[in-house]
């Protein structure tokens, strides 16, 4: 029998005394079924389980053979700064002549945990130049003590952009993303700097001149 087995030992006469023993019950469980059980569910949620899949930032490079100098208009280069507190500051063209503006940021001036930028005001940024300047160029410039985060959220904001203005031209030419040609196909021109000692001073110069720091 599976279970709880009981086994009632057979009656026994009287003992000492004219007095009748008490019956003792002895129970013994069967756990055979319930590991059954287990292992079962344990198979069920090893096979049905979806494990997550290691995320990476896609990055395309050109071979350092084919890697030139291209001249660039200022009227046509968006400098974007990211100094060590993690502050957005964005200008067109010399720096001498537009002085560099800070980005909005998504806490106010007293909020302790400091500056954060609004995420929504970079993307609109990246857009409306990218609409107003043809063949737009945009240099990144991050200061080395800087986050981590802060270079993925402009990487990341620059390929949202790209994502969703191709798939805005698809849908006006009725066509698929993969099936838009060369010409048609919008492709973000941004590269990577190094930080010099002038972007320390030009970003000062900015807080400086603006009120407030600028938010």
């Amino acid at each position: 029998m599976s279970g709880a087995d009981v086994s009632q030992p057979q009656k026994q006469g009287k003992g000492k005394g004219g007095r009748r023993k008490k019956r003792r019950m002895s129970i013994r469980i069967d756990m055979t079924p319930m590991v059954d059980i287990v292992m079962l569910l344990l198979i069920f949620y090893m096979v049905t389980t979806v494990f997550s899949m290691p995320q990476a930032m896609e990055i395309n490079l050109p071979p350092s053979e084919e890697t030139e100098t291209v001249p660039v208009k200022e009227s046509r280069l968006l400098t974007i700064r990211i100094d060590g507190d993690n502050r957005f500051f964005w200008n067109i063209g010399d720096p001498a002549k537009n002085l560099p503006q800070l980005l909005p940021s998504l806490r106010p001036a007293a909020d302790t945990g400091g500056y954060g930028v609004d995420s929504d005001s970079l993307r609109m940024l990246l857009k409306n130049l990218n609409y107003d300047i043809p063949k737009l160029n945009t240099l990144i410039l991050i200061r080395e003590n800087a986050r981590y985060s802060s270079m993925v959220d402009i990487l990341d904001e620059i390929d949202l952009l790209e994502r969703s203005w191709n798939a805005e031209k698809a849908n006006q030419l009725g066509k698929k993303v993969d099936e838009l040609t060369k010409d048609e196909k919008f492709s973000y021109r941004y590269a990577m700097g190094e930080w010099e000692d002038r972007d320390d001073r030009i970003v000062a110069a900015a807080l400086g001149s603006s009120v407030g720091g600028g938010e």
